[in-house]
């Protein structure tokens, strides 16, 4: 006897934040997405939470909080400025908004 059981798969919008539907999903996912960064940074270098924070001007338990992904306690100018630490250039681009796609977007050059 077969089990004919079907599961229903939704495509994301690529934003898990709107997905869900919280407030200012556009800023969650854009702060995501830096401080994504930021964490990927302190980790290709090898700094220690202590290391990071120094160069970062940051304590170690705010250094933490970034690298538990905790990025709703820092702003997106404050990641973007910590990304400039560490030698990252941050483009900002206003274009047009088109129907069905996001107000903000975060691309991440190779």
């Amino acid at each position: 006897m077969s089990d004919n059981k079907t599961t229903e798969i939704e495509i994301g919008s690529g934003n898990i934040f709107a997905d869900l539907g919280l407030n200012d999903a556009d800023g969650l996912h854009t702060r995501a997405a830096l401080g994504t960064q930021v964490m990927k940074s302190i980790r290709e270098k090898g700094l220690s939470q202590k290391e990071a924070g120094t160069l970062l001007g940051l304590k170690q338990p705010e250094v933490s909080a970034i690298m538990r992904a905790k990025f709703s306690r820092f702003s997106q100018e404050r990641l973007i400025e910590f990304l400039n630490r560490f030698e990252h250039k941050v483009t900002i681009q206003v274009s047009r908004h088109h129907r069905g796609e996001p107000y903000q977007q975060v691309t991440v050059a190779p």
